[in-house]
């Protein structure tokens, strides 16, 4: 929401008219005291206030601006000119005078608070009517009416918003929608977990129906009391995504659950039996598009499971009602006053913290500790509803929702609010039917680019009409039907058994990708890829040294037969798997994408590393590697075909980001490196390579991001190794300006430098994927091409500074995200500050022994807090690994600590506890640096003979 109050003086005139008439309409309800009436008449004229400001704001200021510098503002000071425009302002013909540039202005704003009076005097009406209907809400007589709050939501059907209602009797909540959805839900509930303590169950808000319309109890969130409490809590939301899964619910976002105990209860539960749009063909294969539509058909679409937005203003947000979790939500850029109180104010733009809502059960939730009393309760519920087919008893369960109003959520909120704020722009006000005609060609443009979205010309101009007076469109039907009512009474869809569809599809369901989902979005609630959640350690209990090469084998062959098994695949040769990734948002389950962490080319080169391997003898048959590696790169090749012909037919689009794991910059590293493994031509290597340099410098414009991971630091090498590979001078170029972007971004102090990638660090951040070391070897490996004294002065200051977080005492570097833990990963810590100080000390020159002790530290820390976890590369042991390897090269291992003790202490912990993968200990993810992917490649370089590069460095090395 906006944070701004410009309007407040200068909003009487316009609207004290129509608050008259209302005040005159609520005069003539029976049943209502006067006090009653004030209490609803402030109450309208405050969400009016709140409403009108957050459409007029930029018209206003926009005037303010223009009579400063027109002159008619007189007074001395910046102050008295502003008090001097709002006298103006506040002047009923100023808003006459206003039609010369904003024609339609006053007659939209005249819609909008007509229709919010009306439903204001609807609400009074319902409320004297229902008063002695709704007692049972409140345990007895409601007495007076004390408050009410419009505007608990989004305004629909003409003015219409959930009303928050205080009596002498209690609170409860006006809802101007039909709720029998409610009534029918209460009631399958109390069915199906009749064994269950009626006190602890899932439920939703008690409700009383009336026609078109309803009451609803009031519930206030409660923190658990305890640990018992907690579990139950958890295992209830098992049930609540067992329910949802057979009712098809979505919309099932933080606001809409509140905790209240143990008890996890749905406010708003009209979205059920949502229908799914039909399948697209998108372009980049059969297989991802084959198994987006089974992500889409999993319970990951009701909105409870964590998810990152990747809408406009939202993007990176969890907004699901089991995540949305306190400290791991990303700040918001959203429009404020700048200078407001002077003449000067303008709209400015500021970084505001996402609300946290009450939907969860404790101040400081650990999902990791509780994920499987999620899990389980999902087991419960399911295998009760599974029995109740069984026996022909469920259908009958479902006959009381077929002719209750349930409401389809067709395009997000947000779609709305986007157009919503661009028709009420000034640019927009000036010329109306061009606005018009843009909000419809938009609408028009998505409903074309994703199925599902009403398409029909009517539809859409009804759609536009409620925005341009503030409403939310809305679509509903019954389950019965089928067919959609939206805006202005158009018709929209087929006419479809709801119920019977939904069904339909939760028996054909495969249960174990739903468990797959629960699982794997937990971590998606987390923003930070160095989190480790409440977990045991992995550490084996017996080191075994003997068998050893026999063992790695058997371990890598393993993996990769659950990496083919895990494959879906396609009649058009395409194929792709379902995982948890890190994406430029956070994390997410979806199908691969086109990036080195945790998408197609890091996949691509595990499964190239081991057809080598089984080529030289060093790896067991598994006999579909090749052909499902033929397959990885021909879905490569599409995507970046399809990739490349979005990019030509769209005018503006969400540029990827730069970064040498997860953006642009990864895609140039993969290919290059494919090509050196020689499963990718060197020429079609290098030319793939070379496209995408064009997309970088569009990157490098649209994005702020400056580490190794998402940033522009981590194109550098993938660049300096093209411009090795082809002379391009286009690459060093870009190179090199990189290069200046970083070192003018760098703070300086005391001769140390450091880099801001995250505001809520400002003093900087170390480690290899987002700190100071790696921006620091970016640089240097730049200057050692370029020869740019200035880009080594500053990776050396880089250094410094991380050397600045070492703390001997604890003899590990400090994760200043978290300072009380020490960071031995690669990502954030010591693995990573080893792998660069590796990287330096190979190069030799006059800091080797300096290198080398950063090495030995670096090996100790990873020896003795960096493993035991997990088994990945990101965060786990087989990241720790190659630092402690190349810490025995080096001859400064950690004390006691040889390759065979070390090989030994992998392949124990493996056998002993299965490969675990980051987070999800128990969903599978091929992924490189964050799944077993990158599991099985360590395995493989683990061979004394391997000559398998690193994949710690966003390095391909020299294409052969």
């Amino acid at each position: 929401m906006q944070q701004t109050k410009v309007a407040d003086a200068v909003l009487g005139g316009l609207l004290e008219p129509e608050l008259a008439r209302l005040a005159a309409r609520l005069g003539a309800v029976t049943g209502l005291a006067a006090t009653e009436r004030d209490i609803v008449h402030t109450a309208a004229a405050t969400a009016l206030h709140a409403a009108v400001q957050l459409r007029t704001n930029r018209v206003l200021l926009l005037e303010l601006n223009a009579a400063r510098l027109s002159g008619r503002l007189t007074a001395s000071d910046a102050a008295g000119r502003w008090r001097e425009w709002q006298e103006m302002a506040a002047d009923p013909a100023y808003w006459q005078s206003l039609s010369a540039h904003y024609p339609t202005l006053l007659t939209r704003l005249g819609h909008m608070i007509g229709n919010r009076c009306a439903a204001a005097a609807d609400f009074a009406v319902r409320f004297a009517a229902d008063r002695s209907a709704f007692a049972p809400l409140l345990g007895g007589n409601p007495g007076d009416l004390v408050e009410v709050g419009f505007g608990a939501g989004d305004s629909h059907n003409g003015g219409h918003t959930v009303t928050l209602v205080r009596c002498d009797g209690g609170r409860l909540v006006y809802k101007p929608r039909p709720v029998t959805v409610d009534a029918a839900l209460n009631g399958f509930l109390a069915e199906v977990l009749a064994d269950e303590p009626a006190a602890t169950r899932i439920r939703v808000p008690a409700v009383v129906c009336r026609d078109g319309y309803g009451w609803a109890e009031h519930v206030e969130h409660r923190y658990c009391d305890g640990e018992a409490e907690l579990r139950v809590f958890y295992r209830n939301l098992g049930h609540w995504l067992a329910a949802m899964r057979l009712l098809g619910g979505s919309d099932l976002h933080a606001e809409n659950l509140i905790a209240v105990g143990p008890v996890p209860i749905v406010v708003d539960c009209e979205t059920l039996f949502t229908p799914r749009p039909p399948a697209r063909t998108s372009g980049y294969g059969l297989a991802p598009d084959r198994a987006s539509g089974l992500v889409a058909g999993t319970v990951l679409g009701t909105g409870l499971l964590p998810g990152r937005g990747l809408a406009l203003g939202w993007r990176g947000v969890d907004m699901s009602a089991m995540g949305s979790l306190p400290g791991q939500q990303p700040k918001t850029r959203l429009p404020v006053i700048v200078d407001e109180g002077t003449d000067r104010a303008r709209m400015g733009y500021a970084e505001l913290p996402v609300e946290i809502a009450g939907n969860h059960p404790s101040p400081a939730p650990v999902l990791g500790r509780y994920w499987e009393h999620v899990v389980t309760g999902f087991d419960e519920l399911t295998g009760r509803l599974e029995r109740l087919d069984r026996d022909g008893a469920l259908d009958p369960l479902l006959v009381p929702f077929a002719d209750v109003v349930i409401r389809v959520v067709l395009r997000s909120t947000e779609n709305y609010a986007e157009l919503g704020r661009m028709l009420w722009h000034p640019r927009s006000l000036n010329d109306e039917p061009a606005a018009r005609r843009h909000a419809a060609d938009l609408l028009a443009r998505q409903s074309a680019n994703v199925p599902g979205r009403p398409d029909d010309p009517a539809v859409i101009d009804a759609e536009v009409d409620d925005l341009l007076v503030s409403d939310v469109p809305m679509f509903t039907t019954t389950p019965g039907s089928g067919r959609m009512t939206g805006p202005g009474g158009t018709v929209w869809g087929d006419p479809i058994d709801l119920i019977a569809t939904a069904v339909d599809r939760w028996r054909t369901t495969d249960l174990d990708l739903e468990r797959q989902m629960i699982r794997s979005t937990m971590v998606c609630a987390y923003l930070n890829e160095g989190w480790l959640p409440d977990q045991r350690r992995l550490a084996p209990s017996t080191v075994r040294t003997a068998d050893r090469d026999r063992r790695r084998r058997a371990a890598a062959a393993g993996i990769v037969r659950d990496i083919v098994d895990a494959a879906i695949r396609a009649e058009d040769g395409t194929v792709t798997w379902i995982a948890t990734g890190l994406s430029s948002v956070g994390w997410a389950v979806l199908p691969l994408a086109l990036d080195m962490y945790a998408g197609f080319p890091g996949v691509a080169t595990v499964l190239a590393a081991y057809a080598a391997e089984m080529r030289a003898g060093r790896a067991d048959p598994v006999q579909e590697v090749p052909q499902l590696l033929t397959d990885v790169l021909h879905t490569m090749r599409t995507a970046e075909k399809q990739w490349s012909a979005d990019r030509s037919r769209v005018e503006r689009y969400r540029p990827e980001p730069a970064g040498g794991y997860i953006g642009v910059g990864s895609r140039m590293w993969g290919w290059l490196l494919l090509g050196r493994l020689g499963v990718v031509d060197r020429a079609e290597a290098l030319l793939r390579a070379g496209d995408i340099v064009a997309e970088l410098s569009v990157s490098l414009d649209a994005e702020p991001d400056i580490d190794v991971m998402h940033g522009m630091a981590g194109s550098i090498v993938p660049l300096l190794r093209l411009h090795e590979g082809t002379g391009r001078a286009d690459a060093l170029a870009v190179a090199s300006g990189i290069g200046e972007r970083l070192m003018d971004a760098a703070h300086t102090r005391d001769g140390l430098a450091w880099w801001t990638t995250s505001p809520m660090l400002p003093e900087g951040v170390g480690g290899l994927a987002h700190g100071a070391s790696g921006i620091g070897w970016a640089l240097s490996r730049l200057a050692d091409v370029t020869g740019d004294e200035r880009a080594a002065r500053v990776a050396t200051a880089a250094f410094d500074y991380e050397q600045t977080l070492y703390d001997p005492d604890r003899r590990c570097w400090t994760d200043l995200r978290t300072p009380d833990l020490a960071a031995a990963a690669w990502c954030h810590g010591g693995g990573g500050i080893g792998i660069v100080a590796a990287d330096r000390m190979r190069r030799g020159g006059p800091d080797e022994d300096r290198w080398r002790d950063v090495l030995m530290r670096a090996g100790e820390a990873c020896r003795t807090v960096g493993m035991g976890w997990n088994h990945t590369l990101c965060h786990g042991d087989l990241g720790a690994w190659e630092v402690i390897t190349l810490a025995i090269e080096a001859g400064v291992p950690p004390p006691g600590l040889d390759r065979p003790e070390l090989d030994g202490f992998i392949l124990s912990g493996l056998e002993q506890h299965g490969p675990v993968s980051g987070f999800a200990r128990d969903a599978f993810s091929p992924a490189l640096m964050s799944g077993l992917g990158g599991v099985a490649y360590q395995l493989l370089r683990m061979h004394p003979d391997s000559d398998l590069p690193s994949v710690l460095l966003p390095d391909p090395g020299p294409v052969q």
